[in-house]
């Protein structure tokens, strides 16, 4: 039994990051290598020459993509930080129905909107403005925000917040020095859950803008893919997939604390 389970976590390990170690390995190879040739040769770097010296460069796509999940992550928030200390103070009943509107709201196939969209984009001239795709990516990614934050202020104390009212703090002033530390940890795992959905949105980028300049990560990518007729260029689309992987695995393992905490806050009740 102790060696069962080594066995199967180390099973379970592996099958997570097979395809990571054949997307690396793959960004390093000829396209002759990765046909037919050994793990022995065909090993190359330029893959990511042709990646990084391409125009625009792909450093500005991983910059519009920041941008957009910085502008998306900032919006999020500052909508669903009162929104879910609001329903708090809801009733039971009616706060039980909020809650399901949110988990319908939360798992609805936003593809489905994916016309609307678009038509929204061409009455307003939101058409190739970069930070224009923070408002549809809010409006999609706060039901889950709202989900996860109040989950949060739920396990908060009402002890707390009623010492802070007898102190003379107005509900603002509650929110900024009472609520908001001690929800940090919720409030971390949420953001980051945010920015991943911005970072790695395709459709509505896709159909939004078409400048190359203003390209997002996933959209920039799709063209590496798609930029030869006759053979797809695996090497430069798995360098491609490597780089714009990176942030992303810093910023986890950066606050994987955080967002544990965060995911797991109100799981347990002591």
């Amino acid at each position: 039994m102790n060696l069962r389970r080594p066995i199967i976590v180390a099973g379970l390990l592996l099958w997570s990051l097979l395809p990571l170690i054949w997307q690396l390995q793959t960004s390093f190879r000829t396209p002759d290598a990765l046909v037919g040739g050994s793990l022995t040769s065909g090993w190359t770097l330029e893959n990511y020459r042709t990646v990084l010296q391409g125009s625009p460069s792909f450093w500005r796509y991983m910059v519009n993509s920041a941008l957009v999940g910085t502008a998306t992550t900032g919006l999020t928030l500052s909508l669903a930080v009162p929104a879910a200390y609001g329903l708090r103070q809801q009733a039971a009943t009616l706060k039980r129905g909020l809650l399901l509107l949110l988990v319908a709201a939360a798992v609805f196939p936003y593809v489905l909107l994916f016309l609307a969209l678009l038509e929204l984009a061409r009455q307003l001239g939101w058409g190739n403005q970069l930070l224009a795709l923070a408002i549809p990516y809010s409006g999609l990614s706060l039901p889950l925000a709202v989900l996860l934050l109040q989950a949060g202020i739920a396990d908060l104390p009402n002890e707390i917040e009623d010492a802070a009212r007898l102190e003379g703090l107005n509900l603002w002033q509650r929110l900024h020095r009472i609520v908001l530390p001690l929800l940090a940890p919720t409030l971390s795992s949420t953001a980051i859950l945010v920015f991943l959905f911005s970072w790695n949105e395709y459709p509505i980028a896709l159909t939004w803008i078409s400048r190359s300049e203003l390209l997002t990560l996933p959209t920039a990518m799709a063209r590496i893919a798609g930029s030869s007729i006759y053979a797809v260029p695996y090497g430069a689309f798995a360098a491609a997939t490597v780089l714009g992987s990176l942030p992303l695995l810093l910023l986890v393992l950066l606050f994987q604390r955080a967002i544990v905490s965060g995911l797991t806050q109100g799981a347990v009740k002591g």
